[in-house]
């Protein structure tokens, strides 16, 4: 074997350079960076050596999830883990006392050795520098594990509910008053230590840990619940200390990856860094280099996440493949790349692959000499390249392969000009059809941001053929591209508008857009177009130009909006705070429903109808064209069932738009005319609520009289707030930005409906009365309970109630407004808290939940009668 140079060092970042050397690795290394796709980018080492596993915190919160699910269990499941504990405490009653007795002292002593030994252990291995280390993050984590058992001790003593304690104590065995500890509290430390010290060796520590368990239960000295919080406290102590303070680095030093590669059967010699996580490796006896790319828990747990989330809301994300470990990530990427040779794909070929301890492993590929799409001159991107990686595509997809990652970085050009596909470890085998023609969107993509959409789609067609083209039509949508490719899409198309608007011209180079300075002509009509309809709409202009019966309707890929997620749990938060209140009250709400005014019951069913009406009238009069009204009452029914998936009045907002696009209206003058009506409507909120105050305070009461100073402290807040913003030009421009619609297209919009008095006044009549009806809902529904608010009070509680639940982000704004009625009905209009609870769920229930099938009903109808 030749003498092996260790290069050492690590690198400043992706500059392709050895820090230990200062030699530069050549651009042409074949060593593609791998920031381009939707894994997590490289991540740099402190100088501290230490770094922050993304797989210590997600294990840190399901921990401390776990520990509030144990205490909620114990709480409000006393039934049944009362019925585990006397189970438990029979079977311990058939061991003799002096037997668990001495099984509970063994057990003890064995526990509490067991550190002791762990460490020694560790100390005398080879590398004692980490051992030493991750004995002292043992340590630590076992402190402060003990420190949060006693912690919970004292809570459940003093504080916690006295059921709680009972599920998780019993009395103690050796006959003395008290009873045992709510956390039993040895097992805590050791296992803490055992997780943050890295113990690799496993089954004696748990068979101790076990039996010490077993003994505490025979003996009597804890419950199955206070064993459980016990363990549970060490593992979560530990992976907050290790999360806390940082582990040392898992990745190997340059000679452990070198001798790793010599053991695989290669002649390593020496070792340059080549960006994070990289190596450059040179062979001995004139063998190829090598490639080396490590890939360490860290990094896989962070993608596994990420392909949760994608998998969660995409149908045509992988399989998540969660927490799996860095050697079954290196096995999934050399099958696809195996994979891909059968099929005929030029790439990279794998030389070996190895594993460097249970935390790192690495994959060493033949050195392949060349430079990456993004690091192409314009002028070297000929159409006979393009085609050349259409055709690699091709045979990728004759074999359902996907490589789901088909970015500047993936696309390898060597010094002949032939494209070589690199980096398929997010790649899948036996790919559904939906997924290939994912793969066939992000390239036509990708190549048109460097040579153009029609380039790109014309060398497309030319190897695939028009139909094959077509069908990608329908993934031709951000959702389906790469992270990196919708940045760059925006990135384009912002400097596509900018040379429409300066009569400039754009080149795409390196996967952005530059503004060429432009001619003295008129401006370009291309850029324009450009500008008008992204790089996404010329792509399927010229698929289109080719096939012009393809399908363009776009396929829907989302499962799960990140919205509608936030909505669903905030709604299950808002019921889960909501509906023990409604047990919890003295005067049970739900009784004094059953036992409401059948009179004043009626009435405010009647508001709650009216109040769709109403808002009818006030869409309507602020659309200059006409529309059918009877549709108009149906879309505001609709909004009612909208409200159970979207957030405050964003259902609304949207079906309205929706309607008046249907009826022929452009999308700026139906925009336009819905903000029309949210503007009036937000100043007559504002001017009644006013108007309520003011008649609040000039009734007789003592603490009323506080609510017209309150408000108007409020305005006087809000007007200091827009003085600071106007005062600052960063902030100043923000708000000019965000205010420019309001004086590019609303008031216009508003001017034009200045000429039809009529129908402005049917406008404001609807926006006032849609208030006043579920202002009256309210307060009939508070007469139907028995009690006697003054509407006044009852008015000042809806509009604040309200305004809170648009601002909420929680379907129909569940928990806000129930929250905040609930509240002000027993500060403004004196109620107490059954009362308003029976109020407000009374009012919930006929204007929000009653209305879901109606609104469903409408909802159908108006599609299908393609109004909506």
């Amino acid at each position: 074997m030749p003498p092996v140079a260790i290069v050492t060092g690590r690198t400043n970042g992706d500059t392709g350079g050895s820090e230990a050397t200062g030699t530069p690795v050549p651009a042409d290394t074949g060593i593609p960076a791998r920031t381009g796709t939707d894994r997590p980018s490289p991540r740099a080492v402190p100088e501290t050596g230490r770094i922050r596993q993304p797989v210590a915190l997600i294990r840190l919160l399901a921990g401390l999830v776990a520990v509030a699910l144990t205490l909620l269990l114990a709480d409000y499941a006393q039934a049944t883990t009362g019925g585990i504990a006397a189970d438990v405490a029979g079977a311990a009653e058939l061991v003799p006392r002096p037997l668990a007795g001495l099984a509970g002292g063994l057990t003890t002593a064995a526990v509490l050795l067991l550190p002791v030994v762990l460490a020694a252990r560790r100390l005398l291995g080879p590398d004692r520098r980490r051992a030493l280390q991750q004995v002292s993050d043992g340590l630590l984590a076992a402190v402060l594990a003990y420190g949060a058992t006693l912690a919970l001790d004292l809570w459940a003593d003093r504080f916690a509910p006295v059921s709680l304690l009972a599920a998780l104590t019993q009395g103690r065995p050796d006959g003395v008053l008290g009873h045992t500890e709510p956390v039993y509290g040895y097992l805590a430390p050791v296992l803490a230590f055992m997780t943050a010290s890295g113990t690799r060796e496993r089954r004696v520590p748990w068979a101790v840990l076990t039996l010490s368990g077993l003994a505490g239960l025979a003996g009597g000295y804890a419950t199955p619940t206070a064993l459980l919080l016990g363990l549970l406290i060490g593992w979560t102590g530990a992976h907050g200390t290790l999360y806390a303070v940082g582990t040392p680095d898992p990745l190997p030093r340059p000679g452990d990856i070198l001798r790793a590669l010599h053991e695989s059967g290669l002649r390593p010699v020496e070792a340059h860094p080549a960006g994070p996580d990289r190596y450059l490796v040179h062979q001995g006896d004139d063998r190829p280099g090598l490639d080396v790319q490590l890939l360490d828990r860290q990094a896989v747990t962070a993608a596994a996440v990420q392909r949760a989330w994608r998998r969660l809301r995409l149908r045509t994300a992988p399989h998540p493949r969660a927490l799996r470990s860095p050697r079954a990530g290196l096995e999934h990427e050399a099958l696809v790349t195996y994979a891909a040779l059968a099929a005929g794909v030029r790439t990279r070929r794998i030389a070996a692959t190895a594993g460097l301890g249970q935390d790192t492993a690495l994959i060493a590929y033949e050195r392949l000499p060349g430079r990456t799409l993004d690091l192409l001159a314009d002028q070297e991107i000929t159409d006979e390249l393009l085609a050349d990686a259409w055709r690699q595509l091709a045979r990728l997809q004759r074999r359902e392969v996907a490589h789901r990652a088909l970015v500047p970085s993936s696309l390898l050009v060597d010094g002949t000009g032939a494209v070589h596909l690199v980096d398929f470890a997010d790649g899948d085998i036996a790919a559904s059809e939906l997924v290939l023609r994912c793969d066939l969107a992000q390239l036509l993509t990708t190549l048109a941001l460097r040579a153009g959409a029609a380039r790109s789609v014309r060398t497309a067609v030319a190897v695939l053929g028009p139909d094959t083209v077509g069908a990608a039509l329908p993934l031709l949508q951000p959702i389906a591209l790469a992270r990196s490719t919708r940045h760059a899409l925006k990135r384009a198309d912002r400097a596509t508008a900018t040379a429409a608007r300066t009569g400039g011209t754009t080149a795409r180079a390196g996967g952005t857009a530059k503004v060429l300075p432009a001619p003295r002509t008129a401006p370009d009509t291309a850029a324009a177009d450009g500008a008008a309809g992204g790089l996404l709409e010329e792509i399927r202009a010229e698929v289109l130009r080719t096939r012009p019966q393809a399908v363009v309707r776009p396929v829907r890929l989302e499962r799960l909006k990140p919205r509608t997620l936030l909505a669903v749990v905030g709604g299950v938060v808002a019921g889960w705070l909501l509906i023990p209140q409604l047990f919890a009250a003295e005067d049970n709400p739900i009784a004094a429903v059953a036992d409401a005014d059948p009179a004043w019951l009626a009435l405010a069913l009647v508001a709650a109808a009216l109040s769709h009406v109403t808002a009818a009238m006030g869409f309507v009069g602020f659309v200059p064209e006409r529309l059918d009204f009877r549709n108009a009452v149906l879309a505001q029914l609709a909004g009612a069932f909208a409200k159970l998936v979207s957030p405050g009045g964003v259902g609304g907002v949207a079906l309205n738009t929706r309607l008046l696009q249907q009826a022929g209206i452009p999308t700026a003058q139906a925009l336009s005319s819905v903000g029309v009506g949210q503007l009036i409507g937000l100043v007559l909120h504002l001017l009644q609520l006013g108007a309520f105050v003011y008649l609040l305070d000039l009734q007789p009461g003592g603490s009323e009289l506080d609510a017209l100073p309150a408000v108007v402290g409020g305005l006087a807040g809000a007007a200091a707030l827009l003085a600071v913003v106007s005062a600052v030009p960063p902030a100043r421009r923000w708000l000019a930005a965000r205010l420019r619609p309001l004086t590019a297209e609303v008031l216009p919009r508003l001017l034009d409906l200045l000429r039809s008095p009529a129908r402005l006044a049917v406008g404001l009549t609807g926006q006032l009365m849609v208030s006043i009806c579920l202002i009256g809902c309210l307060y009939c529904c508070t007469r139907a309970i028995g009690r006697e608010p003054s509407f006044a009070s009852v008015a000042v509680v809806f509009l604040v109630g309200n305004a809170a639940g648009n601002v909420a982000p929680t379907p129909g704004g569940a928990g806000a407004v129930d929250g905040a009625l609930i509240t002000l009905l027993q500060q403004t209009a004196s109620m107490e808290k059954g009362g308003a609870l029976a109020a407000v769920a009374m009012y919930r229930l006929l204007t929000l939940i009653l209305p879901v099938l109606p609104g469903w009903a409408a909802m159908t109808w108006l599609q299908r009668r393609r109004a909506l």
